[in-house]
Order: structure tokens, then C-alpha cells, then sequence
């Protein structure tokens, strides 16, 4: 008796604890109104466009027929799963998908990096301007126009790159055609567009770094490369994690619009990658279930390798490798 007593009085105490808690929620969100307000269009941005046509991944489970929608398909469960890892193209589309990424992640991660050190160190104030402003030029360019760039510079007959190598006396190398140079073309023509955009948030984290550091550093006899060193880099280090993370979360997440654009018959081999598979099934061949569920193994694997990296670079943070 004594026991139900006191389970009783301790459920009791827990049901009022929470009560007061949730009224002191309600409380902070009236006082605040005006902040909650402020981030509901893009609470609401994400519920409509981003979780709400999850409602759709269903159709990878089921055989869909438009006439009969979503509910009424039947199921069929892993098919489609099962007929995509079964295919003879799946191993090329995984290996072309996962080397342009580590390709682009090699090459265009370090370069922002470098580019903010850089301009960090200029000190006349017009030609910083300029430099920025050349660089971050390119992230404006829509992504049409900039592969319709890409295909007039390296054109085999027109091309100012192609006229340049010849121009040297090389034989240049069909850029547009050959399967063994449109990881390069994309890599390349990729980091020339986005690197510069991307030195804003390193500039942004040096700007931090405290002039007391520095001056301490010139005074002890540091060069400036020594500065650079033991002063800006390990600064930029936490915001190079973040960057790291979310860059290896996306690793199948090559986009198609680009890769669309400069696709042709001759480079297929090295070109097709999931995301392009994804657009001829689902848009052009009209199989909706099966494009739908090599898209959610696309983003399955995707969410996979950003818990496994998060984990393991708390790790190296935790035993301080770093």
C-alpha cells in the first residue's frame, strides 16, 4: 500500500513537473513572438517543399501506377532495389558518382581555403577588392550559360583553350568527347566557379583572429608564413570540420544539371552518374518507382557517410589529433 503511495505521489509530482514546464515553454514562446514569427516562412519552406513530398517515397516500395496513385499501387517491396543493385550498369554509375565527388572534394576544397589565406595577407585595399571580386564572379554565372562557356572554350575547332595548347605546339586532346578528360572538364570548371564563393565564410572566420596574436608573433621574430601557420590556420580550423562533414554527407550527391548539359553520346562512360540515371528513368522512360528508389539509396548512403564522418572526426576532436 505504502508502495502504491508513493508511485502514485511520484507520478503525480512528474505530471505538475511537466505541466509547469510546458507552460513556461508557452510562456517564452508568447514573450517571443515577434522571433517565431520571423523563421515561420521558413519553417513552413521546409514542411511544404522538403518533408512533405517524402510522402512520396512510398512509390519505392510499390509497383506505381499514375492511374491509380500512391495509395492504390500495390506493394512490392525491395524489386526495384534488388533490380537496381542486380544491374550490369550499377557498378559504373556508383564508380562514376563516387570519383567525381572525391575528385571535386580533393581538388576543390583545399583551393578556398588557400584563396582566403591569401587575400587575408593582401594589404593594398583596391587590388584585395578586385581579387575577390574576380573570384566570386564566376558563382553568378547560371549554370547553362557557364556549361555553354565550358563547350565554346574547349570546342576542338574554335576553342580559345584548344588554340592556346596548339597555339604551344601540343596536340590537344578532344576535352568534349574523350571519357578520360570529363572528370577533369567538370572538377576544374566546378572549383573555377565556386572557389572564390566559397573563401566568404573563411574570410569571415579570420577576420576573428585576434590583431594581439599577430603583433605578439612579429614582436617574437615570426615570418609571415609562421603566422599563417600557427595563428590563421588553426582558426579556420573548427569552420574546415563543419565544411568537411556536410562536403562528405554529400558525396553521392552530384548534381545532374551540369553533368546534363555536358553530356554526350561519346562520354557516357565516364559521365553517367546516379543523379543523371535518376532523370532518364524517372522523367524520360516514365518509371517513377524505380527512379524513386534508386534516389532514396542515393540519400540513404548519403545520410550514412555524414553520421559515420561526424563520428569519426569527434573522435579525432575528442583525442585531440587535431
Amino acid at each position: 500500500m505504502q508502495d502504491t503511495k508513493t508511485a502514485i505521489a511520484g507520478s503525480s509530482a512528474l505530471t505538475t513537473k511537466q505541466t509547469t514546464k510546458g507552460a513556461k515553454t508557452w510562456k517564452g514562446i508568447v514573450r517571443n513572438w515577434e522571433l517565431y514569427l520571423f523563421i515561420t516562412p521558413a519553417l513552413l519552406y521546409f514542411l511544404i517543399f522538403c518533408y512533405g513530398p517524402m510522402y512520396g517515397i512510398q512509390i519505392a516500395f510499390k509497383n506505381f501506377i499514375p492511374t491509380k496513385g500512391i495509395t492504390g499501387s500495390p506493394w512490392i517491396g525491395f524489386d526495384h532495389f534488388v533490380r537496381f543493385f542486380h544491374s550490369y550498369y550499377f557498378w559504373d554509375l556508383l564508380w562514376n558518382t563516387l570519383s567525381i565527388s572525391l575528385y571535386s572534394l580533393a581538388v576543390g576544397f583545399p583551393i578556398p581555403i588557400i584563396l582566403a589565406l591569401a587575400f587575408n595577407e593582401i594589404r593594398n585595399g583596391y587590388f584585395k577588392k578586385l581579387a575577390q571580386t574576380v573570384t566570386y564572379a564566376p558563382h553568378f554565372i547560371s549554370m547553362v550559360v557557364m556549361a555553354g562557356m565550358i563547350i565554346t572554350f574547349l570546342s576542338p575547332s574554335t576553342g580559345i583553350v584548344t588554340n592556346i595548347i596548339e597555339g604551344l605546339g601540343f596536340q590537344s586532346p578532344d576535352f568534349l568527347t574523350d571519357p578520360r578528360w570529363f572528370k577533369t572538364m567538370y572538377v576544374f570548371s566546378d572549383v573555377w566557379q565556386s572557389a572564390g564563393w566559397g573563401t566568404i565564410i573563411y574570410l569571415a572566420a579570420l577576420s576573428g583572429v585576434d590583431p594581439g596574436l599577430h603583433e605578439a608573433a612579429v614582436i617574437d621574430g615570426a615570418t609571415r608564413f609562421q603566422r599563417v601557420r600557427h595563428i590563421n590556420i588553426p582558426t579556420l580550423m573548427p569552420t574546415m570540420t563543419i565544411l568537411l562533414i556536410l562536403s562528405m554527407g554529400n558525396l553521392l550527391g552530384v548534381g545532374f544539371e551540369k553533368i546534363l548539359l555536358l553530356q554526350n553520346p561519346l562520354n557516357m562512360t565516364a559521365s553517367d552518374v546516379i543523379s543523371t540515371f535518376v532523370y532518364r528513368s524517372g522523367l524520360v522512360s516514365a518509371q517513377y518507382s524505380f527512379s524513386t528508389a534508386i534516389g532514396l539509396f542515393n540519400s540513404v548512403i548519403n545520410l550514412v557517410l555524414l553520421i559515420v564522418v561526424n563520428q569519426v572526426v569527434r573522435r579525432m576532436s575528442n583525442n585531440s589529433l587535431w
